[in-house]
């Protein structure tokens, strides 16, 4: 995270679009981790095989990168790889919903519930969707992470395309 970190610092610093290359970084990662070794190797009977390993440190790269852009680029949506933070988070603000401390309603913690809430559902639809997959079309389902991870860019380069109209 830290070299993410300084990457996106680099880049800005360069007036270089931080955003879009470090979600291509993570899309590239994806591609090598998720899809390639994934499928050259897996599935993955030595788990402490070089291969195995190889796997899961490119994914953990791809990881932390996720974590440095959407901590820096989208710092007020709820997090996308931090579900035991977001659980727990979510739970506090259901039993303040409840029985809210010293009497009072705070709407704050009311947007924070509704947030993390949908972030938690779209999080457990991912869940079954990679787990029905994974049974349809075993290990080549690698192949799904980059094709998603591939949609904020494409989102974001469209928009930039787009040319401003005034009303």
């Amino acid at each position: 995270m830290i070299a993410a970190r300084l990457l996106n610092t680099a880049l800005s610093n360069w007036r270089w679009p931080a955003f879009e290359i470090l979600i291509a970084l993570h899309l590239l990662l994806l591609i090598t981790g998720a899809a390639a070794l994934a499928i050259q190797f897996g599935p993955f009977h030595d788990i402490d095989g070089w291969q195995a390993v190889l796997t899961g440190m490119v994914l953990v790269s791809a990881m932390a990168i996720q974590n440095a852009f959407h901590r820096v680029h989208l710092a007020s949506a709820p997090p996308s790889t931090i579900m035991t933070g977001t659980t727990t988070q979510v739970m506090i603000d259901l039993a303040d919903r409840i029985h809210a401390p010293n009497g009072t309603e705070n709407q704050s913690g009311a947007r924070r519930l509704v947030q993390m809430s949908t972030s938690m559902l779209c999080f457990a639809i991912g869940c079954g969707a990679a787990a029905l997959l994974y049974n349809r079309v075993g290990i080549k389902c690698f192949v799904a992470p980059p094709i998603v991870g591939s949609l904020p860019l494409i989102l974001r380069l469209i928009g930039r395309s787009r040319p401003v109209t005034q009303s």
